[in-house]
């Protein structure tokens, strides 16, 4: 993958962070940036390790799927593409709860918030692995990207609101299906 690629697959997989964060953010009086950067090294840092434990799924893996490699890639991705547009144009971009509750939240609450929105880089490690790729270079990209956005969204959350969420989810969701769509497309022509 170019690093355009792996830049825009780091964008992608930080919209469903950055439309939490924005929901989250929403529910804040005044949201402190620090408060806001804590936040973002938290999940930057958790969305980073995830796809690192996916791609030592997929390399495990390798050999039994080499064959089917980038459909593999292209129906995760695809897969995550549709959750992600789904969930935007449902409205399903909040964080589950109560909104007072989750202002008053601390780390744990954060934590988990974090671990789940990482779930769906651990699939996309998993289809990195059958790429030639630089898993490190990667990692540290989708890390980057999502503490910035998750940094953003919870410190303009309430400025942006939920909506500008929606649509951000929906962007991710284009990025990552043409992503997976470029993987296929170029494997096939590449073994014809």
């Amino acid at each position: 993958m170019s690093i355009i690629s792996l830049m825009a697959l780091a964008l992608g997989m930080s919209m469903d962070a950055f439309a939490t964060a924005i929901a989250k953010g929403a529910t804040y009086q005044n949201p402190s940036l620090v408060r806001a950067l804590k936040a973002g090294v938290l999940f930057g840092a958790i969305e980073g390790v995830a796809p690192i434990v996916g791609w030592l799924l997929g390399e495990a893996a390798q050999g039994w799927l080499s064959h089917v490699d980038h459909w593999l890639a292209f129906v995760l991705l695809g897969f995550l593409a549709i959750k992600f547009m789904r969930d935007a144009l449902k409205g399903d971009v909040q964080i589950k709860g109560d909104q007072q509750t989750m202002a008053k939240s601390g780390f744990g609450l954060m934590l988990i918030t974090a671990v789940a929105t990482s779930i769906d880089s651990l699939v996309v490690g998993v289809s990195l692995a059958f790429l030639e790729v630089n898993i490190w270079l990667a990692a540290v990209l989708i890390g980057l990207a999502t503490m910035i956005m998750v940094t953003l969204g919870l410190y303009l959350g309430n400025r942006l609101g939920l909506r500008f969420g929606r649509v951000a989810m929906f962007v991710g969701g284009v990025v990552l299906l043409m992503i997976g769509t470029t993987i296929l497309v170029s494997h096939l022509m590449s073994a014809s």
